[in-house]
């Protein structure tokens, strides 16, 4: 494995979560696999992230924001060890913008924090949120909840401020690691998958506009 970008993902030492897999067998697994597939093949993003025919939209959304959670996790993962309290006190997108965390129980109030801290909480949440049967309901049969595309855009914007951080403040780290193509077809296949859906608002894309303009159009 002569990869470091690799060696990195694959060092016991660090700490990432499990990934949330879908049970053989479910709808949900299958159009994983579809979109796996579409993938591997090689399929222009553009036409890889559309809606398979005769497929729900909510099942095709959480087989995505599930698979968009693991590998922006791991992304963060691998320059985590450059982004701490020092050299990252603010959770930033450069100098024109600052993310603040607010959720439902100890920060009520938009609050800033560390980059590395942001990101704890950030990883955290999104994981309570996939693992919520209520939310993203395992079972074919059980219904999306009515608010579920709410929910996903909320996930989606929130992952969407990892890129940001680390384009803006880490990119020299994915440079040295020899991964930006594959930072870059995540992001690229990420970018896609939002703006086909609607599922994050246009200011939310402000901070990456120029970098996103001359590699996705």
């Amino acid at each position: 494995m002569s990869n470091p970008f690799l060696k990195q993902v694959f060092n016991k030492d660090k700490t990432f979560r499990p990934k949330r897999k879908f049970e053989p067998g479910t709808q949900r697994f299958e159009l994983h696999k579809k979109a796996q597939a579409s993938l591997n093949a090689g399929l222009d993003l553009k036409l890889a992230v559309q809606l398979p025919a005769g497929e729900e939209l909510n099942d095709w959304v959480a087989v995505h924001v599930v698979d968009f959670f693991n590998r922006v996790n791991l992304i963060y993962g691998t320059i985590s060890d450059g982004c701490t309290e020092r050299s990252c006190p603010i959770m930033s997108g450069g100098p024109k913008y600052e993310y603040r965390w607010q959720d439902e129980n100890k920060f009520r109030r938009p609050t800033a924090l560390s980059a590395p801290r942001y990101m704890d909480l950030l990883m955290d949440w999104i994981e309570v949120q996939i693992n919520n049967e209520d939310v993203f309901p395992t079972n074919v049969g059980t219904p999306f909840p009515k608010n579920f595309l709410q929910v996903v855009k909320k996930i989606l914007s929130r992952l969407f401020r990892v890129f940001v951080h680390v384009y803006i403040h880490h990119f020299d780290r994915i440079a040295q690691l020899g991964s930006e193509a594959h930072v870059n077809t995540c992001y690229k296949h990420f970018y896609y998958f939002v703006t086909e859906f609607g599922l994050i608002d246009t200011k939310e894309l402000e901070p990456l506009k120029e970098m996103t303009a001359r590699m996705c159009h």
